[in-house]
Formats: structure tokens, sequence, C-alpha cells
């Protein structure tokens, strides 16, 4: 049974606060069964998910297109999505299991702003450019980055939702990052200590020169997407 949304969240999320409950619900049901995420997980939605994925939207224009990498059981993709009905999502995700609850998490959601493609980040590099990247507990900064700012439009930003070791994490990417071209880097703080949406963000910037895209043997993604087609707001090559 899924936790009650707490009481900051009708604050936080607003209009989108029915939206939020029924993805809640999608959560504590298919996606735990599925093994998507952890029964412990069920009573904690709110506090270590849903609110903790908020502040990400503080960070992302209107208009703009936004790929969740490894985006696992919508997390922070479908929050975004049903945050900011003014933005384009992509949901990317490798795994079968994992883009089969995506895809029908979208489609009873009622998202008409999200897509969902199962395909690993690898195969997407040279084919589409965005503008924001978005991952949360994908993998550290410097492997994330790889796969990250080939898909990016120069000047745009990979937005990896990080815990307390996120600036370490980033000083030990630096060569990595510098090697792909990135333009700049850092940590950002977004969302709220009294709401329960403060987050840490790890913000990479990339350059206005090619990024190298990830080598082919690289390890993959440890999540996954499905339906086809991209934006028509997502701009190919």
């Amino acid at each position: 049974m899924t936790a009650p949304a707490l009481p900051v969240a009708a604050s936080v999320f607003g209009a989108a606060l029915p939206a939020l409950e029924a993805y809640a619900e999608l959560l504590a049901g298919p996606a735990t069964e599925r093994g998507l995420l952890g029964p412990r997980e069920t009573p904690r939605l709110w506090e270590r998910h849903l609110l903790n994925c908020a502040g990400l939207s503080e960070l992302v224009e209107d208009g703009q297109v936004v790929l969740d990498l490894g985006s696992g059981a919508g997390l922070p993709g479908l929050v975004l999505a049903l945050q900011r009905p003014d933005v384009q999502v992509v949901l990317v995700e490798s795994l079968q299991r994992r883009a089969t609850f995506l895809t029908e998490a979208v489609e009873q959601l009622g998202l008409r702003n999200t897509l969902v493609r199962r395909v690993r980040a690898e195969e997407l590099a040279g084919k589409l450019e965005v503008d924001i990247v978005t991952a949360r507990a994908v993998a550290p900064v410097d492997r994330l980055a790889g796969w990250a700012l080939p898909l990016l439009r120069p000047g745009g930003r990979l937005l990896a939702l990080k815990g307390e070791q996120a600036a370490t994490e980033l000083a030990a990417a630096g060569p990595v990052l510098h090697r792909l071209g990135a333009a700049a880097s850092s940590v950002v703080e977004v969302g709220s200590e009294e709401l329960g949406t403060q987050a840490r963000v790890v913000v990479v910037e990339r350059g206005l020169t090619q990024a190298p895209t990830a080598r082919p043997k690289a390890r993959p993604m440890p999540r996954p997407g499905g339906i086809s087609g991209p934006s028509k707001r997502m701009n190919k090559r």
C-alpha cells in the first residue's frame, strides 16, 4: 500500500499532485512487484524519491527537450514530465521489463509530452541532440558524462542528482570531463530543506565542439526505455 502524500507535497507539486499520487501508486504496485524498486521503499516514496526529484525542475527552462538517462522506474524523468507539461521528456532505458513499465506508466498517466526509448545511450549518439540529460543513481559522473555529453547540443547540460559526495565525485571526474570537451561543471543545490526537496545536482555543460562518443564496449547502463520515434522538437543531426 502506498504511503499517503506528505502535507508538503501539495505545496511542491500544486495542480500536478493528483498525477503524482497516481504515479506513486504505480511505483508501489507494478514497479515494486517487478523489482524496479525494493519493497522497503514503498513507505518512503514521497520523501526519498518523489520529493527528492522535484527540485530538478528549477534547472529546466520552458520548452526544453530532456532525455532521462537510465530512467529505471521513471525517476527523475516521470516526476519532471508530470511537473512540467511545457517540456518534452524522453525516457531512455535498455532493459525490457523497465521499458515495459515506463511505457505502461506513460499511457496510464496520460502523458503527451513523454516518449520511451528502449535503447542504450551509445546507440543514440550522433542521432539526436537534446537540451538537457538527467540521471539519478545511474553511474559515477565520469562514466555518466561519457554517455550524456554526445547526446547534448552544444551548450546543453547534464543534470545528475547526487548525494553528499557530489563534489568529491565531480572532482574525480575532472580529467574525463576535460577530455570530453565539457565547458563547465559545478555542484548546485536545488529545492528546499523545509519542504524536503533539497538535493545536490552535478551540472556539466557541453562545450561547443563535438563531444566524443562513448566507446562501444563501455560498461552498459544499469537500467532501460520503449515508444518509438523522437520528439518533433528534438534536433536531429
